[in-house]
């Protein structure tokens, strides 16, 4: 038995909820449009033999209607000829043809009835299968993508990160002190650009200490003028 066990299972079920409960839902969706589709074939095949089964009432129906006729043409005949047995047998016939026309019509409306239905539940499968098949790819790669996070998820959960950042933590801290050494030797030792920086800033205060000199000796020379 396939996973559906008759038609009205697959009009009725909800996909989602048969995913959800799925351990491969790619192999559940690929079997659910199988199953759909081989459902889809045999409602199609009764259909087909309903309809032609109903081609051939319909036939019965119309040869006992002629032959209805037919009786009553021939009762017709007898009574013109003062045939009024020959007359009653005919309208026996007549009324036989008739109970068999009618009894046929009876089961013609339910061949009708049952057809429509078929064609009712050939919409709603194809309906159902349009669906699963336009949200096949997208389930798919729904799947693909959640199965590739739980791998990164559980690589990130795992020992392997953390000892890579504490190894990396460690070779920060031997540079840090590589490079505290080496501050360690260069300490109290001026560099060329500390030699020249000084020179420039001796010129500086020079240049400041001259310019002070003459403003104040020409306040004097002005002050003594007076």
């Amino acid at each position: 038995m396939g996973i559906f066990s008759r038609f009205s299972d697959i009009v009725n079920s909800n996909i989602n909820a048969l995913l959800d409960k799925a351990e491969d839902p790619e192999k559940l969706v690929r079997l659910i449009i199988q199953e759909m589709e081989d459902t889809l074939v045999e409602v199609r095949s009764a259909s087909a033999k309903t309809i032609a089964n109903k081609k051939d009432l319909t036939k019965q129906v119309e040869r006992f209607e002629q032959e209805a006729n037919d009786w009553q043409a021939k009762a017709e005949l007898a009574i013109s000829k003062e045939r009024e047995d020959l007359a009653r047998a005919a309208l026996i016939e007549k009324q036989k043809c008739a109970d068999q026309a009618e009894s046929l019509k009876s089961e013609l409306s339910l061949v009708d009835e049952q057809i429509g239905k078929l064609q009712a539940e050939v919409v709603q499968l194809q309906e159902k299968l349009a669906d699963a098949k336009a949200r096949q790819k997208a389930i798919i790669m729904r799947q693909k993508t959640v199965s590739s996070r739980l791998e990164v998820k559980k690589t990130l959960d795992g020992s392997k990160v953390d000892d890579a950042i504490d190894r990396f933590e460690r070779y920060e801290r031997k540079i840090d002190d590589l490079e505290s050494q080496v501050d360690a030797y260069d300490l109290g030792k001026k560099t060329l650009a500390d030699e020249f920086a000084e020179l420039e800033s001796d010129n500086k205060i020079n240049d400041e200490l001259a310019a002070l000199k003459a403003k104040v000796g020409a306040k004097k020379e002005e002050s003594e003028s007076k």
